[in-house]
């Protein structure tokens, strides 16, 4: 038997062509397995609402997703109008090109904004997309995430140029200095790639392979 808890997983289902029956699929896994939370699109989060009612597994949406270039108005809206439709967590992507441009205040206000929306009704993780940063920017990500009120700061989209690695969620962790917690995803296909992750401080996991993760770890 693995040691792997389901509470450590965010069941994710992102990809352009999913359709009802891959949403439905992936939450009835969830509910199966007990995981924290199903991560989909804005579309879908009603149906996971009504699929996941009654249960401990949160619907999770995603905001800004997966560039983190829209206004900062859109992403308010997209997280505002997922926790109408049941989202008890949002994941939103931060503007790299802001923070890259060392727009820190405008970044900050980026998040703030969103954060005003989840405020006592959501969890709200910022997705700093680590592959595409150096390790000063990502330190920066992360501090600035937790300034404005970030629970969890997040690696990474899975849609750039690279994912989790044990590196940085290292690093992030040591930013955020326990002013918010760090969820790994992007590239998590093993259970020794989800023991590394939390071993490296990862508090949370964002993959969509959770089922064969768990389902290996407990052979």
């Amino acid at each position: 038997m693995g040691k792997l808890l389901p509470e450590y997983f965010d069941h994710t289902i992102l990809k352009a062509d999913a359709g009802e029956g891959d949403v439905t699929r992936v939450c009835r896994e969830a509910l199966q397995w007990g995981f924290a939370s199903v991560c989909v699109n804005g579309c879908y989060t009603k149906l996971a609402a009504r699929l996941l009612a009654g249960s401990k597994v949160k619907v999770c949406t995603v905001a800004g997703f997966p560039l983190g270039m829209a206004d900062s108005q859109v992403k308010a809206f997209e997280a505002e109008q997922a926790i109408k439709d049941g989202a008890g967590e949002i994941d939103m992507v931060m503007n790299i090109g802001a923070l890259k441009d060392h727009r820190d205040d405008f970044v900050r206000k980026d998040i703030e904004i969103v954060k005003e929306k989840c405020q006592g009704k959501a969890l709200l993780k910022v997705i700093i997309e680590a592959c595409l940063l150096t390790d000063e920017e990502k330190i920066r990500a992360c501090c600035l995430a937790a300034e404005a009120g970030a629970d969890f700061v997040k690696t990474s989209t899975g849609f750039s140029t690279g994912g989790a690695t044990v590196e940085d969620v290292a690093l992030m962790k040591k930013a955020v200095s326990g002013r918010a917690k760090v969820k790994a995803a992007g590239g998590i296909r093993s259970a020794r790639d989800a023991y590394k992750m939390i071993q490296a401080g990862a508090d949370r996991l964002g993959t969509s392979a959770t089922v064969a993760i768990m389902e290996e770890d407990r052979m």
